[in-house]
């Protein structure tokens, strides 16, 4: 940092509009300059965060926002906002010669990144041993205060409780209805590395409920079973929700080449008034394979009464009268149960794999 080594940018008008950017020098410095009342400022491109572009952010006052997660920071000093002033980045001095901008490439401050405690659900995925763990998640949307009968949800739970007293596994039913959690972000939109596990709203929400939904898929179950009602020949709207919010853990596989999801099974229930029952298992079946996880045969039961099927009450009773269905559910939790037991004993996730089209480039940012 001692000395000097003033570098010419260019001319001040130059740099005026817009009122920040990312600016190169020499493929060896990368800055986020910023002008606003009537003064220029420079600081590190890097955020500390995950090296998100800070050039490509917005001001907000006299802070540069990180456009991947809106971490902020002063645009002259370097200082993060109020109250985080210790997490700071490198800042530039510059200086205005004959109307021409110049910068000194050697920085006045040093980068300082704050320790920040890893979230629980970060941890290494390791199955602890024990029976079988098989986790219901339940993706029909209902009022809580005055809650109806649930097709999907009723064969579920016939399916949990006969993996409990029948297979001796231990169950545990989610249902998204009693989470709270955001909608995703898209943080993946903006960079590949800007999706991360765990997902970047958990880290940064502690009331975002989604945390339940990790933890039991990363780590705590053996086996998933899914129940989704058709609405409009698609699952439900709560269930894409969920999906959309589990990019974070096939992105994984994406850009570090981690798999989370290791030896799990996973299987579905699907029933609607109308249609459309092999498009919903399609997608759910497609989705779930890119996530890492295995299904056992014939992985999904489902029930519909078709098409000119509007009479709901009747498929109510439908479900709840039908024994093929009840045993159909208790069936599915037994072949998923038993695949689980021969995927954990033969240990699959040891062999290597190979994900051809689907790895993302490493972005370098150069300080």
């Amino acid at each position: 940092m001692s000395g000097e080594n003033w570098y010419k940018l260019g001319t001040v008008d130059d740099f005026k509009d817009p009122s920040l950017r990312e600016i190169k020098i020499n493929d060896k410095l990368t800055i986020a300059l910023s002008f606003c009342d009537e003064k220029f400022g420079a600081i590190s491109n890097i955020c500390n965060h995950l090296g998100g572009p800070l050039g490509k952010g917005k001001l907000s006052e006299d802070y540069v926002v990180c456009p991947w997660h809106n971490w902020k920071f002063h645009r002259i000093t370097g200082f993060g906002e109020p109250g985080f002033e210790d997490d700071r980045v490198p800042r530039y001095r510059l200086k205005i010669e004959k109307n021409d901008l110049y910068i000194d490439l050697n920085p006045t401050t040093t980068r300082n990144k704050l320790p920040h405690p890893s979230h629980p659900i970060s941890r290494e995925p390791v199955r602890t041993s024990g029976p079988i763990r098989v986790v219901g998640i339940s993706t029909t949307i209902m009022d809580k205060q005055n809650p109806r009968y649930s097709t999907s949800e009723k064969l579920l739970k016939i399916a949990l409780e006969y993996a409990k007293n029948d297979l001796n596994c231990n169950t545990m039913l989610i249902s998204l209805n009693d989470l709270n959690f955001k909608s995703c972000e898209g943080y993946y939109s903006k960079s590949a590395q800007a999706c991360t596990w765990p997902c970047s709203i958990t880290q940064m929400d502690s009331n975002d409920q989604l945390d339940k939904v990790y933890e039991a898929l990363v780590h705590w179950a053996d086996v998933i079973i899914l129940s989704t009602p058709i609405r409009w020949g698609a699952a439900s709207s709560l269930y894409y929700k969920m999906a959309e919010r589990l990019n974070c853990i096939q992105n994984q596989i994406t850009v570090r080449n981690k798999i989370l999801i290791k030896n799990k099974i996973a299987s579905f229930i699907i029933t609607g008034g109308q249609d459309n029952v092999q498009d919903v298992a399609g997608h759910m079946l497609g989705f779930f394979a890119e996530l890492g996880f295995l299904f056992p045969q014939f992985p999904f039961i489902a029930h519909s009464r078709g098409w000119s099927a509007e009479d709901m009450e009747n498929n109510i009773s439908d479900v709840e009268n039908s024994s093929d269905l009840k045993e159909g559910a208790k069936d599915l939790a037994r072949r998923s149960v038993e695949m689980a037991r021969i995927i954990i004993a033969s240990d699959l996730v040891k062999q290597k794999i190979v994900l051809s089209g689907r790895k993302a480039r490493k972005i370098e940012m150069k300080k």
